[in-house]
């Protein structure tokens, strides 16, 4: 089993920053691991992955160029580092680990079978 801690969500105003962490009870350089948001109303959706080998995935438009992943093997911690942040960023986001170890190359939620709990971001205009 792996166990997954999100931290550093908040309310911040439009144009600030936060950096999310994700401490994880297994290594990440063996698995696949992502962030996704859900918002009120919505489909929880993929913010950004990435693979064991340290590759990330395609970010979504909505967050391109403002939104970086990594981590620290080190620290086995994932890190979501969300910059220029916009009301419709607000959402409570998610750290999720694959199923399976060395393996998958997507950002599918089907492949992830460990969650955290969860770390609401809220941004004001």
């Amino acid at each position: 089993q792996v166990q997954l801690l999100e931290s550093g969500g908040g309310s911040v105003q439009a144009g600030e920053s936060l950096r999310l962490s994700c401490t994880s009870s297994a290594l990440l350089r063996v698995r696949n691991m992502g962030w996704f948001r859900q918002a009120p109303g919505k489909e929880r959706e993929a913010v950004s992955c990435l693979t064991w080998r340290g590759d990330s995935t395609d970010y979504p438009d909505s967050v391109k160029g403002r939104f970086t992943i990594s981590r620290d093997n080190g620290k086995n911690t994932l890190y979501l580092q969300m910059a220029s942040l916009k009301p419709e960023d607000t959402a409570m986001y998610y750290c999720a680990a694959a199923s399976s170890t060395y393996g998958g190359t997507t950002c599918a939620e089907r492949e992830f079978g460990f969650w955290g709990l969860g770390t609401q971001v809220t941004v004001s205009s």
